[in-house]
């Protein structure tokens, strides 16, 4: 006979800290927003890659061609069509530099070709080109490589940003589910301290009305509490099985756990000026670095249409070496100088106005841009502002509400002290224990709307105002 021994749920204890660690380390939302880091993060290496010198090799390891192609037949004066039957191969290497600055690339190469032909006049060729330099750009053109250096490292930036922004709303969130879970454990506990106090206050009620010392309707009223009081814990009960199965779902842990949280010590007074927080969102806040992004490639946009409105030239000059034989080693024997400069030009004659639209579109779309980022910029500003506020004032909430929870404990001891001993009435001990549970609930409360405030304020910022430090330098990248 084998005997299954049913696993029990698993018991954690956890402090805020840990769960805020718990949630960026292994929630899904944070491996999301890491995700969508890295995919950034590979963009910006391979932008810095193509700064580097990069190797290519060209290959044509076959060509057959057997066609009949029309040629001049010298002999009688006439164009006749004559067969032709041809295999080539061939291969170069390259290793290529742009050049930012002026927007071009330098080039080393290396190649060889072979060609055979097939028919009555057979032969073989080899063409080498044992080495060529050159240097190719748009002299007049749009050079992207000056716009890249400008763009690409402002995006990595806005990408870090961005993490550490999401990474700050997942603690956000963890602080959510985390008093709510607090609030329900309070509310279960004090449901279950109502239904011990209802039960003792009925059980000396009855004794009392053995003795005629209260009427039969004070002592209904207190077995209704008594049964309310068991409903409100069981609703309790269920609103904690709740909270806790979307606390440990959010942290990705095992589902039935069971967890019992630590409150937070009562958090101590921090003064943040203002100037400073302002300071550190306009540097650090990632949408506003993405507007100035958005400025610096609607610049990029408004420089490309006024290059294209006018005349296009470019320049591909190399100087080098090559060579033909009917021999592969001759090929490479006493080769000849090569020089080639090649200059293009593209002249707009007439469009209709279609290269000016474009240079008007630009320019109207960078306005929008600049006017944007301004608004947002104040939207952040008043956010800041209105948070720092927040948080300055749930500071001192937080002392007035640990106080009223104390006054509210003392004076539910002492009504019930008085109740046991007939000094008080019914109304006075049912007004005590709600005061009780409204002033412990608004404590925690309190204490979450704190630390809502002081997330929040961090996420606009992206500065970690305890230790005195950017939230990217401490960030895991």
């Amino acid at each position: 006979m084998v005997m299954l021994c049913q696993q029990l749920p698993a018991r954690v204890t956890l402090t805020l800290q840990q769960t805020i660690d718990l949630a960026n380390d292994s929630s899904l939302t944070a491996f999301r927003y890491r995700n969508m880091y890295q995919s950034s993060y590979w963009q910006y290496v391979s932008f810095k890659a193509g700064r580097l010198p990069s190797l290519s090799l060209h290959l044509t390891p076959a060509s057959y061609n057997r066609y009949m192609t029309q040629r001049y037949d010298s002999e009688n004066n006439i164009d006749v069509f004559r067969q032709q039957q041809m295999f080539s191969a061939a291969g170069q290497l390259e290793v290529a530099q742009n050049f930012d600055l002026l927007g071009g690339s330098f080039y080393l190469e290396t190649g060889l070709e072979y060609m055979r032909n097939f028919g009555a006049n057979s032969f073989t060729q080899y063409s080498s080109v044992p080495v060529r330099l050159g240097y190719r750009q748009s002299l007049i053109g749009f050079n992207a490589f000056k716009w890249e250096r400008k763009i690409e490292p402002l995006k990595f930036e806005k990408a870090k940003k961005e993490l550490a922004y999401n990474m700050e709303a997942v603690s956000e969130q963890a602080v959510g589910y985390f008093f709510s879970l607090a609030l329900a454990q309070a509310e279960h506990r004090l449901a279950e301290e109502n239904v011990a106090s209802c039960d003792t206050l009925y059980a000396i009620a009855e004794r009392r009305f053995r003795i005629a010392a209260i009427s039969k309707a004070d002592l209904l009223t207190l077995e209704l509490d008594r049964v309310n009081a068991r409903n409100t814990l069981e609703n309790a009960r269920i609103a904690l099985k709740r909270a806790m199965f979307s606390l440990a779902t959010f942290l990705g842990m095992d589902k039935n756990s069971e967890i019992e949280l630590q409150l937070p010590e009562r958090p101590g007074v921090a003064a943040i000026p203002s100037e400073t927080a302002l300071s550190m969102a306009k540097a650090n806040n990632p949408t506003l670095i993405g507007h100035r992004q958005t400025i610096l490639e609607g610049e990029r946009d408004l420089s490309r249409a006024k290059t294209e409105a006018r005349f296009n030239a470019s320049v591909n000059a190399s100087v080098g070496f090559n060579q033909v034989a009917d021999r592969l080693g001759e090929a490479y024997s006493h080769p000849l100088r090569q020089d080639i400069v090649a200059v293009q030009l593209t002249v707009p004659l007439v469009d209709w106005g279609v290269r000016k639209g474009k240079v008007n579109m630009a320019r109207n779309n960078l306005n929008v841009s600049e006017i944007t980022a301004r608004q947002e910029e104040l939207t952040v500003e008043e956010d800041v502002l209105m948070t720092l506020s927040d948080f300055d004032a749930r500071q001192k909430l937080i002392e007035s509400a640990a106080d009223a929870r104390e006054l509210a404990e003392m004076a539910y001891d002492q009504t019930m002290q008085r109740f046991i001993i007939g000094k008080a009435d019914l109304n006075s001990i049912t007004l005590s224990l709600q005061r009780r549970q409204e002033a412990s609930k608004n404590y925690i409360s309190a204490l979450q709307n704190y630390w809502l405030s002081h997330y929040k304020l961090r996420r606009l910022t992206l500065f970690d105002f305890d230790r005195g430090l950017p939230i990217t330098e401490t960030l895991d990248l």
